[in-house]
């Protein structure tokens, strides 16, 4: 439980956030949470979860308070501004905050709130809709030893696997290559896809046996399956995924590391958000290639 009795704050009730505290009410939490969008705090009062009236309010009713938002300049205003979590000068306050940023903002944000005596954790995660519905995330954590050890037990109740990665910063390097992955893998399986149409083979029958081999994957198994069954109901809106390759340009530069096989399953995700297709799930690349719309630009 959280040092305050078994209080969890939440900031944040979009499709992780939202799922996050029903995992939390159902295993036993009291959760208190706020959002800007007001259909999705009636929709968590349904499943047990108290509405506060402001981020500032969410802190003051619990000394750990996790952020679910979708950039940088959200965060800020939950955390800085007016009625912001800051606002409450709730001492020991500490935000665990599973936004995904660059390394360079999450250590901004640190060093920040550290003047005001605020613990900060960045703790972007992995697993989707699905993992948040599970209580069985991937964690990934930057920052000092000390809050993480106060963290772990209430993460413990949302994450299947809940790692200190190293210091502030290091959760989001480890979400990045970790979206790396996920995004280059996700650019094959739709080539894979293509291919086996193309060529008068059933992808669903080639997916089924890739699936017993080396090729496995749990982007094989899901995004292939909504690519051959075209539903792009988004589990992870391709939009989102804009934040990865910025993060990921930035990695790259710095370390001068070059990352081709990345830069190139990513154009299918900025040709398909260019296309208007943002809001749909990143499976949807599948459409780029077959209606070959790729941008070369």
């Amino acid at each position: 439980m959280t040092d305050k009795a078994g209080v969890v704050g939440i900031v944040g009730l979009g499709q992780m956030g939202s799922r996050m505290a029903r995992v939390f009410v159902a295993k036993g939490y009291r959760v208190v949470a706020w959002d800007l969008f007001g259909p999705a705090v009636e929709a968590a009062a349904k499943n047990g979860i108290e509405a506060a009236p402001n981020p500032a309010a969410v802190a003051a009713a619990s000394a750990l308070v996790i952020t679910s938002l979708p950039d940088i300049k959200a965060l800020r205003a939950v955390v800085f501004g007016e009625h912001g979590l800051v606002a409450a000068g709730r001492k020991g306050l500490l935000i665990v905050d599973t936004t995904t940023l660059t390394p360079g903002q999450a250590k901004e944000i640190y060093e920040e709130l550290a003047k005001l005596g605020v613990g900060f954790l960045d703790a972007p995660v992995s697993g989707g809709t699905a993992g948040a519905e599970k209580g069985a995330l991937g964690i990934m954590i930057g920052g000092e030893k000390a809050l993480f050890d106060r963290a772990k037990p209430t993460l413990d109740a949302i994450g299947s696997k809940v790692v200190l990665c190293g210091p502030i910063g290091a959760g989001q390097v480890v979400k990045a290559v970790n979206q790396l992955i996920v995004v280059a893998t996700l650019g094959a399986v739709a080539e894979a896809v293509a291919i086996c149409r193309a060529a008068g083979v059933d992808p669903a029958v080639a997916r089924d046996v890739m699936l017993a081999g080396y090729a496995t994957s749990p982007v094989l198994d899901n995004g292939g399956g909504r690519m051959i069954r075209r539903d792009f109901v988004p589990g992870g809106k391709a939009a989102f995924n804009m934040k990865d390759i910025a993060a990921l340009a930035e990695l790259s530069a710095a370390g001068h590391v070059p990352i081709p096989v990345f830069d190139a399953a990513a154009a299918y995700i900025k040709s398909l958000v260019a296309a208007g297709g943002g809001d749909l799930d990143h499976a949807a690349i599948i459409d780029i290639i077959e209606k070959g719309k790729l941008d070369q630009g």
